[in-house]
């Protein structure tokens, strides 16, 4: 696919506005439909269709495995550590309410830090995945 100019093209106007998407579904999660998980896997869709058009090294050059592994790391501190913060506080373990002892306020700051650790564990597990597959196949491949 490296060298097709139509998939080169639609995959370089696609590319930013997947992950528009991706982020509109991440922070409009605790309005509507969505949240952390569905916009995690919309952002790893525009880098795997990068990486499958403009080839697997290409991809590992947009996200090395050492910032994947990073983004991995600091999505579950961050889920984790909303709820050790919410429990320093007096709550329970993400018992959002304790984060501000405003139930609205807390509410809202909770679930959008939870939603946005769940986003980047979900789109770097999945982009690990990916590189992890597709660099087997093509280590048979040669």
């Amino acid at each position: 696919m490296k060298q097709n100019p139509v998939f080169r093209v639609v995959a370089k106007i696609l590319f930013a506005p997947i992950i528009m998407f991706g982020l509109y579904v991440q922070f409009h999660g605790d309005y509507s439909p969505g949240g952390g998980f569905q916009a995690g896997v919309i952002i790893a869709a525009a880098f795997i269709l990068h990486a499958i058009v403009f080839g697997l090294e290409s991809g590992r050059q947009i996200v090395s495995a050492r910032v994947n592994l990073w983004m991995m790391v600091f999505g579950v501190l961050l889920y984790g550590g909303v709820g050790v913060v919410s429990m320093a506080k007096g709550g329970l373990f993400l018992d959002y309410t304790a984060l501000t002892g405003s139930v609205a306020t807390g509410q809202h700051i909770g679930i959008l830090l939870v939603e946005l650790g769940v986003g980047l564990t979900v789109t770097s597990v999945m982009l690990a995945v990916f590189h992890a597959f597709a660099g087997f196949v093509e280590d048979r491949a040669k």
